[in-house]
């Protein structure tokens, strides 16, 4: 950390000319199923999804003395007096983010800025990014100090690509609080926090393991706290989503944070409500749920992948077992807490009838929100290895998936196509948002009226969106009668709360699972297969 403090300091003494102006940039999404950006025009002018935690936190982690200004391209491109302003650039993302990061390095690089970019997906793919001027491999520590010393040193372009690798992580307890100060929080779906990095399993297509290791590393449950407390300063409602791959990951530091978590939402009066991802044997530990339930987790994502015990065992996910799969949700439920599921289709081992007994396993399930999603194999997974020993790795960008499957690959995007279109049909959807209603949301706890809830700016949000859903979806709406025999029981029942989180989330659902269908959109999420990003490069509303 000397390299870190010297930048600093250098700035402070005058020995050196430390101090930069730094421009984080975070790339636009293509539009995606996880993305939402159809339930957009229903809220109160949000425009992106979850703040970037990546970026942010380095953005926190910079020297003190250096100016720092943050923009997210799903929220508005960076201007011209932005590049201006800036004497290096910074940039983050995942693999479906490659070609705005590359598009962003490039219209960096022609007001002569230095660029240098981290993340998940230059870290698994160096040569994805030849451009850029510094790659930084591997998360916060030793690498992020010497490229601060660096741009501390010399602000210039590089002569050729530096290339830094983190071998020193930095202990998560030492993380600072990302700088929510920087974003634009109320334009954002949801919040974002980070609890762990890393996940004990070794799922074949999965690429966390090889990223961020097998042994959870861990923030404390005060980091949490303050986080929580920054967030709700910067101006966070709704909820907030930990974005560990594993909540779980650690058993024991999971029952250590949640006592802490429910004090933090009694003292400021539950608020906010929490989601988070996690392997589905957390059914099998009614201890943790219970207490997730007394911090207000409604929602977990379970990456169920398929129904399928063969094709379980064949990807390595035996976990998945350890509680038949139906018991689990049904367990979930239970405890207040809405399942939602990802799903593969193109595994070795799928039929020609899986696509059937997928919409089985939904309609019986009666999870609302599935990401049904085609294999993509990703570097640095098991997956990716095998196939590529194999010879079934396809290098084709016009194809919706990298994977030979053994099916025919016409067949298996059009399954693709059609269980979307079936599963996400309103009426159908509606009912299974009819059943959590029903089933699920009466376990949830009951938090007390507070003040913190009955705000008037929180009052004033929920009118909106009301106002918002009626005319978009039950006035203009082209599935208005679904809707509204939805609505008027949630209505009459006084369920306005249920009414809009449940239009919000199928809306989107709705309209994406149309364009999917039709042949508009990816069938692979991981795909680079050229879309439509979903904020124009050059201009914002």
């Amino acid at each position: 950390m000397q390299d870190l403090m010297n930048a600093g300091n250098a700035n402070e003494c005058g020995a050196e000319p430390g101090g930069r102006r730094i421009l984080c940039v975070f790339p636009r999404y293509s539009s995606s199923f996880g993305t939402f950006e159809h339930a957009y025009p229903l809220t109160d002018g949000v425009r992106a999804f979850m703040p970037p935690q990546g970026l942010l936190l380095i953005a926190a982690y910079l020297p003190k003395t250096w100016e720092v200004r943050f923009v997210d391209e799903n929220i508005r491109p960076v201007t011209a007096e932005e590049f201006t302003w800036a004497e290096a650039v910074m940039v983050s993302g995942m693999h479906i983010q490659r070609k705005q990061m590359n598009d962003i390095c490039h219209r960096a690089h022609a007001y002569d800025l230095p660029v240098a970019i981290g993340g998940p997906s230059v870290s698994a793919c160096p040569d994805y990014y030849p451009s850029f001027d510094y790659l930084h491999i591997g998360e916060l520590g030793d690498a992020t100090d010497e490229l601060i010393a660096r741009l501390a040193r010399d602000g210039s372009r590089p002569e050729r690509q530096v290339v830094l690798k983190t071998a020193e992580r930095l202990d998560m307890a030492e993380f600072p609080i990302p700088a929510y100060e920087l974003a634009e929080i109320p334009r954002y779906f949801l919040g974002s926090i980070q609890y762990s990095s890393g996940c004990p399993y070794q799922c074949e297509f999965c690429d966390i393991p090889g990223l961020y290791g097998r042994n959870p590393r861990l923030k404390t449950p005060q980091q949490i706290t303050r986080e929580l407390d920054k967030l709700l300063e910067c101006g966070i409602r709704g909820s907030v989503y930990f974005v560990d791959d594993n909540f779980i990951g650690n058993r024991k530091a999971a029952l250590d944070l949640l006592p802490h978590l429910i004090e933090w939402q009694k003292k400021t009066g539950y608020v906010l409500r929490f989601s988070c991802e996690a392997t589905l044997n957390i059914a099998k530990r009614p201890e943790i749920l219970a207490l997730m339930r007394e911090a207000y987790f409604a929602t977990i994502f379970c990456g169920i992948e398929t129904p399928d015990p063969v094709a379980l065992k064949a990807m390595h996910k035996d976990h998945n077992m350890m509680v038949p799969i139906m018991e689990a949700i049904e367990t979930l439920n239970g405890f207040g807490m809405e399942v939602v599921s990802g799903i593969i289709l193109g595994l070795d081992t799928d039929k020609p009838e899986t696509g059937e007994h997928l919409l089985n396993f939904v309609e019986q399930s009666q999870i609302p929100l599935l990401t049904i999603n085609l294999l993509q194999a990703l570097p640095r997974t098991p997956l990716w290895d095998r196939l590529k020993r194999e010879n079934r790795l396809i290098e084709d960008e016009g194809r919706d998936s990298n994977v030979d499957f053994r099916l025919p690959y016409e067949h298996v995007v059009t399954t693709w196509r059609h269980c979307m279109g079936e599963a996400y049909e309103p009426a159908k959807l509606l009912g299974r948002f009819e059943y959590q209603i029903g089933h699920t949301y009466p376990n949830r706890l009951k938090p007390p009226v507070s003040r913190a809830r009955l705000s008037a700016r929180n009052i004033k949000l929920g009118l909106t969106m009301l106002r918002n859903i009626f005319w978009k979806v039950g006035v203009r709406g082209d599935y208005r009668r679904a809707f509204w025999a939805f609505a008027l029981r949630r209505l009459a029942r006084g369920e306005i709360e249920y009414l809009i989180s449940s239009i919000m989330v199928s809306h989107h659902l709705i309209v994406f699972a149309r364009n999917a269908s039709h042949g508009r959109t990816n069938a692979s999420y991981y795909s680079l297969k050229p879309t439509e990003p979903s904020v124009p490069a050059q201009a914002a509303e």
